[in-house]
């Protein structure tokens, strides 16, 4: 009764995951990759989905937009790429027990430094992150479609660049931006080379849609790719209003994180109850303990960004820790 494991709930999954196997050649010479060329010029745009292959979100909202493409539409300039990520995983999927097709042999979104991308070391994910790579580092704008194990309202991983935050307000959704210190276990796609420089003009979103199987989740990740769509001229206002699922929020909100709960090993555990956007009211609260270590809230009014022990393994972020800045 004691065992951590008989505890877990999984959430009940209310998506279908749909077959990709029919956009698996596509025209780029990468399997499940395709590229849309305006004749007018505009920005190189790149959309990703199933960067983890259990967020099935992100798959829905591409395969609702590349059978607009079969329908006719095509983007107004520029050019638009449409990657379906971590597939070998995705292939994985068992609504019976969904957790463990996020990955194969590391986590995707953890390799996108060069160092790791030109090393000597080998994995599935990395010879994917390896094809995907002239993609991404070709795009001016990137959004990266994800969704979260707990339940919580959606929210925009700004990375860790301010401008990715002005980005989002353009954007105007979702109503949660968060500003974070980056992964402890690896580079993510968004902080990648000018992604990842205050300096540089390129921009890159990572929208968390909800929880992973909710139904709601894909109608977000649809409505933020039609919007991300419309921001970048690829689409006219018409056919963003006539697809736009969800309402603009009222405002948005900045949550700015000070610094990540990781896990030291697989004792970790809350010690309190967590909820996504959660917060604690007061300095010093005993939040989790991991072997004799305990963590504690570091100031008042502490947000529990995105808690979650699912799959957590040593050196895995159990919570980040952050501020509401308005």
């Amino acid at each position: 009764m004691n065992d951590p494991a008989a505890l877990v709930v999984v959430p009940p999954v209310e998506l279908a995951a749909p077959d990709i196997a029919r956009w698996r050649a596509g025209n780029t010479g990468v399997d499940h990759v395709h590229r849309l060329r305006a004749d007018a010029p505009g920005p190189v745009v790149h959309v990703q989905a199933l960067t983890h292959g259990n967020e099935i979100c992100g798959a829905i909202a591409l395969d609702w937009l590349l059978q607009q493409v079969q329908a006719g539409w095509r983007p107004l300039r520029g050019t638009l790429t449409l990657a379906f990520a971590n597939v070998e995983a995705y292939a994985r999927f068992d609504p019976a027990d969904p957790y463990p097709s996020r990955c194969v042999d590391e986590d995707l979104n953890r390799v996108w430094a060069d160092e790791v991308l030109a090393g000597p070391r080998d994995s599935r994910e990395l010879r994917r992150a390896r094809a995907l790579r002239p993609f991404v580092d070709d795009a001016d704008r990137l959004l990266d479609i994800h969704s979260m194990g707990e339940a919580c309202v959606p929210l925009m991983v700004c990375g860790t660049q301010d401008k990715h935050a002005a980005y989002s307000r353009r954007l105007g959704v979702p109503g949660v931006l968060l500003i974070d210190t980056g992964h402890p276990a690896g580079l993510r796609m968004v902080e990648r080379g000018g992604f990842g420089d205050p300096r540089s003009p390129r921009q890159a979103l990572l929208i968390e849609c909800g929880q992973h199987w909710e139904r709601a989740a894909a109608d977000v990740a649809i409505d933020a790719l039609v919007r991300f769509l419309g921001l970048e001229g690829l689409a006219d206002a018409g056919w963003v209003a006539a697809h736009t699922r969800v309402p603009l929020p009222p405002r948005q909100r900045l949550v700015r994180v000070t610094e990540a709960v990781v896990a030291r090993s697989t004792g970790f555990r809350f010690l309190l109850p967590t909820e996504g956007l959660g917060v604690i009211p007061k300095a010093g609260t005993t939040l989790a303990q991991d072997g004799e270590h305990l963590w504690h809230t570091p100031y008042d009014d502490c947000v529990l960004v995105m808690p979650g022990t699912h799959n957590l393994k040593p050196g895995g972020t159990a919570v980040r820790l952050g501020r509401y800045e308005d």
